[in-house]
């Protein structure tokens, strides 16, 4: 069987429109992740980079580990040329100009119209549930779990993340350094994964105020602990879903599902703290059509994502 294209290498330098694609696809990563109840994780699995960005983080991890625990150079230089460096470094950047250049209006925009915008992002979050489904049909079509057992996994894991996202939210007026450190790593923990928002589990924990204001003020020494906590989070948690999608690739794919079945509770437009109410007589025409455009958006970078990597790989005859 003969491939009519070479295989692409992982760490082959994209061309510069694949670099602002990557760039792009950061700041949208980066901005969601501003809002309490979305999560970057499920924006990466619609722009099809989830697990791109798993196992590049993998490797980035592997060569720190060889270069200061077993001081092999060698192996630390093989583990660094098997990080996408093409999708990284762009990503990475879209993502921090997200975070600094829309942080202000971002949130002038979810203070101001907090019904629409919840509305927007309940049907962006609800529409992706369609991509964790689909991937884990995709990696196991003959898969012996029973499918009452996977839809009682998808519930259950449903109903933990509602419950969760139903605790009150407190604040932390002058936190500890240590409070910082740790939060950064709880929240890249919780970015990494599909359904889970580190803003929100900032602000189940009283830290998203103090956090948004380190951003809007450019608080350097609080954004230092915060990303030392950070690097130590993502070191430890992308082993485990390297690991998990590897070994247990649909079984992980389902727990997202439920993950992201759980958040809508966090985007539901109209609620009074952990209470969700109905509309009412409150006007929803708006809301209404912010939520089928937010849904409509992600059902349109779905399809390209899928369309691009289907063009994208080499015919076989």
């Amino acid at each position: 069987m003969v491939s009519s294209q070479p295989p692409r290498s992982l760490s082959t330098p994209p061309n510069v429109f694949a670099g602002l694609s990557n760039a792009f696809r950061g700041m949208l990563i980066g901005l969601v992740e501003l809002v309490p109840g979305v999560s970057g994780g499920t924006v990466a699995l619609v722009l099809g980079v989830f697990e791109r960005l798993v196992l590049s983080a993998n490797h980035l991890v592997g060569a720190v580990t060889h270069a200061v625990s077993k001081r092999d150079g060698r192996g630390a230089a093989n583990q660094l040329g098997k990080v996408e460096w093409g999708l990284l470094l762009p990503l990475a950047a879209g993502m921090f100009l997200a975070l600094f250049a829309l942080s202000g209006p971002l949130h002038h925009f979810v203070e101001n119209h907090p019904v629409v915008a919840s509305a927007l992002f309940l049907g962006m979050v609800s529409a992706s549930l369609l991509v964790p489904i689909t991937m884990a049909r995709e990696a196991d079509p003959a898969a012996p779990t029973p499918k009452v057992a996977e839809i009682g996994i998808v519930l259950a894991v449903g109903l933990a993340a509602f419950l969760l996202l139903g605790l009150p939210a407190g604040q932390v007026e002058s936190p500890a350094a240590w409070v910082i450190v740790l939060s950064g790593a709880v929240a890249v923990c919780a970015l990494a994964m599909p359904g889970l928002s580190g803003s929100f589990i900032l602000l189940a924990f009283g830290m998203y105020q103090p956090t948004l204001a380190a951003v809007s003020q450019r608080d350097f020494g609080y954004l230092g602990m915060f990303v030392a906590g950070a690097v130590v989070g993502l070191a430890s948690i992308v082993r485990v879903l390297a690991y998990l999608l590897r070994v247990h690739r649909r079984l992980t794919l389902l727990v997202a599902t439920g993950l992201i079945l759980g958040s809508l509770r966090a985007l539901w437009p109209w609620q009074q703290g952990p209470t969700l109410l109905w509309p009412g007589e409150e006007p929803w025409g708006w809301p209404l059509v912010a939520g089928l455009a937010g849904a409509a958006l992600v059902l349109l970078l779905w399809w390209r994502e899928r369309r691009a990597d289907k063009d994208l790989r080499p015919a076989e005859f």
